[in-house]
């Protein structure tokens, strides 16, 4: 059996790596070059109406399809020992492979309508991801991430109905002619169908809710492939978007509601998922800025170390015998200290440490913002929700690396060469890939901050630094009732994840009522088995004719003459 899991998954793992460096060789020689190249494939043509499938090759697509590659083939190299004696592996593979070749669609598709086709196997095949562990808090959470999707393939679809206004589906072409006011319909729909793939507010509950599928699934959906969709639609959309507010005070809010609910969260791997959804939130408020380049940097940075840091949570969990709750972990540097050193890199690089990956896309956009003209109190909650990254990273590694748990500490369950290896690439591009990019890729501005700013930064961070040790003293159960509720309003992510509940029972209810009283009800007897029932019923009586002797004839034949002649 091992033989076949090594078969499977070395294989499309090394495919999907060749595949993902050839795409990363092409992008850059094509960023110099400014080359874009698209390819028409003509699938069918009929009385003059063609069926066109269009790909376009620049060097964002390139890029972007390059990393997810190369970062899903460390993920199947990883699933090999995490998965290792899983019954259904070979199944757990084969999604895995069908979800990245739904983002590859998605990536590579200038037209929406095989947008639609990468967008909506995103979200059907992360369903069957998140139910992958069958009990009732993996349906539950698959059901909660596929009705908050379909609102967003319900505005795709919306959207492909309104293009029928400029008679091509190609958004590509007609983005740069036409002017942002008159497509504001498309753009909504478009907004709307991306804050649900990236779990913008009110549609944020779902992301957490997703952490019920296995941790490589976890690694993949939440660092580069379904969570980001509806940030890159919007890259792609940039030309007619321009500049939003609506899209800005979103971004701003899910940031800081999420990076709050993280501080008060226990659960690993719902911190790094609350985490990556206030990633997600910088990268909308980067692109409501019309700073879109800058986004797609921080998109790229951002997958290379949450990637790694969820697996590396995926080795704490195995380490400490299945356990999620960081209160029942520590000393873990003792036990994994290969992956402690992973881990604290990965967290180093999201919060921004000098010279690492995240340093050098979320430093520049955090300064770009800076520099603009936002109000004081958007500025202050920009930087509090960037402030409580710092936060909940130093707490996580807090619980990880310095909570006591005496002799249990010294067990080490999962720490495999296998899981190791794919991870250290990982690390590598967590480390040097973000100075490359800046360097080679992105263009560099001058950033010249007020004084205010600077003092601002400092004094901000000795308030953190003070709060920070606060919350480790664990002084927070000596609060006040009142406090405590306003705690737990804070850490449920304001409600959110009933709120969603809350909106579907209706109609769910309503789908039940129309079972039950409509299409097993009257409808069934109208029409359908009841039709059959009163047609079979109707033929029998006619039957009587054709089983009647010739007596019965002959009288018939009486009656329709005395009533021939009888008649006037």
């Amino acid at each position: 059996m091992i033989k076949l899991f090594l078969s499977i998954t070395y294989y499309v793992g090394v495919v999907l790596s060749v595949f993902g460096l050839m795409s990363i060789y092409y992008s850059y020689s094509y960023y110099f070059m400014t080359k874009v190249l698209f390819v028409e494939w003509e699938i069918m043509d009929f009385a003059s109406v063609s069926i066109i499938m269009t790909l376009i090759f620049d060097w964002m697509s390139l890029m972007f399809m390059g990393l997810v590659l190369l970062i899903s083939s460390m993920v199947m190299f990883y699933s090999t020992f995490y998965m290792e004696g899983d019954k259904f592996f070979v199944r757990f593979i084969l999604l895995v492979y069908l979800f990245v070749l739904s983002m590859v669609f998605l990536i590579l598709s200038p037209n929406l309508i095989s947008i639609l086709l990468g967008w909506d196997g995103l979200g059907l095949v992360s369903y069957c991801l998140v139910i992958y562990y069958q009990n009732n808090k993996s349906a539950n959470a698959g059901m909660i991430t596929i009705l908050s999707n379909r609102i967003g393939d319900v505005a795709i679809l919306l959207g492909i109905a309104w293009l029928l206004n400029y008679g091509s589906w190609n958004f590509y072409y007609f983005q740069f002619i036409f002017n942002p006011n008159e497509n504001l319909m498309l753009m909504g729909m478009v907004i709307l169908a991306a804050m649900t793939k990236s779990a913008q507010m009110p549609f944020s509950a779902w992301l957490p809710a997703a952490m019920a599928a296995p941790t490589p699934v976890s690694a993949l959906v939440h660092s580069s492939t379904l969570v980001t969709a509806g940030v890159y639609l919007l890259i792609r959309f940039n030309y007619m978007m321009g500049c939003n507010s609506f899209l800005f005070y979103i971004g701003v809010l899910t940031m800081f509601m999420s990076g709050l609910g993280a501080n008060l969260e226990n659960d690993l791997k719902k911190i790094i998922a609350l985490s990556t959804l206030s990633q997600l939130g910088l990268m909308m408020m980067t692109l409501s800025l019309g700073f879109y380049e800058f986004s797609f940097f921080h998109l790229m940075t951002h997958a290379m170390f949450k990637s790694l840091l969820f697996l590396c949570a995926g080795v704490y969990i195995h380490s400490m015998g299945d356990t999620q709750d960081i209160r029942f972990m520590g000393c873990l540097n003792i036990s994994c200290p290969v992956t402690s050193f992973y881990f604290m890199s990965a967290s180093l690089a999201l919060c921004g440490f000098p010279f690492l990956s995240g340093f050098y896309s979320s430093d520049m956009i955090l300064e770009l913002f800076f520099m603009g003209g936002s109000n004081f109190f958007m500025l202050l909650v920009v930087f509090g929700a960037t402030m409580f990254t710092l936060m909940y990273s130093v707490r996580l590694m807090y619980f990880i690396f310095f909570n006591n748990m005496g002799s249990r500490g010294l067990l080490n369950l999962a720490e495999h060469v296998g899981m190791i290896s794919p991870m250290s690439l990982l690390l590598m591009l967590s480390l040097f890939a973000g100075g490359w990019m800046s360097v080679n890729m992105f263009p560099v501005y001058l950033i010249n901050l007020p004084m205010f700013l600077k003092i601002m930064v400092l004094v901000g961070l000795m308030f953190f630094s003070w709060l920070i040790f606060f919350m480790m003293e664990n002084k927070l159960p000596v609060l006040g009732s009142s406090y405590k509720i306003l705690f737990n309003y804070m850490g449920s992510m304001w409600f959110l994840p009933f709120l969603s509940s809350i909106m579907f029972m209706p109609l769910l209810k309503l789908g039940s009522f129309i079972l039950k009283y409509a299409d097993q009800g009257w409808m069934e007897y109208a029409g359908g088995q009841g039709a059959i029932n009163k047609m079979g019923s109707s033929a029998l009586s006619l039957d009587i004719l054709s089983i009647s002797n010739l007596k019965f004839y002959l009288f018939l034949i009486f009656i329709l003459i005395s009533l021939v002649f009888l008649l006037p």
